[in-house]
């Protein structure tokens, strides 16, 4: 009883092929002007890492759970 109160699916269409990239042939001057801005992207980089106190992984030093009280124990 499915089959006859759900409609067929139509078709689909062939897929495409995708169209050939074009070539990206720089100039020396945009090769120049990229690079120039890569390494002003690293020496902003390099500025902010001085103010990261923690690696990737997370903090590395152990944690201090034990606090000294006023009794001195």
């Amino acid at each position: 009883m499915g089959s006859l109160f759900k409609p067929k699916m139509p078709a689909l269409p062939p897929v495409q092929p995708l169209p050939e990239p074009p070539e990206a042939e720089l100039s020396q001057e945009e090769k120049d002007r990229i690079a120039a801005e890569q390494r002003a992207m690293e020496r902003r980089r390099k500025g902010r890492k001085s103010t990261i106190l923690t690696s990737p992984l997370g903090v590395e030093e152990e944690a201090e759970t034990e606090k000294k009280t006023l009794l001195g124990s």
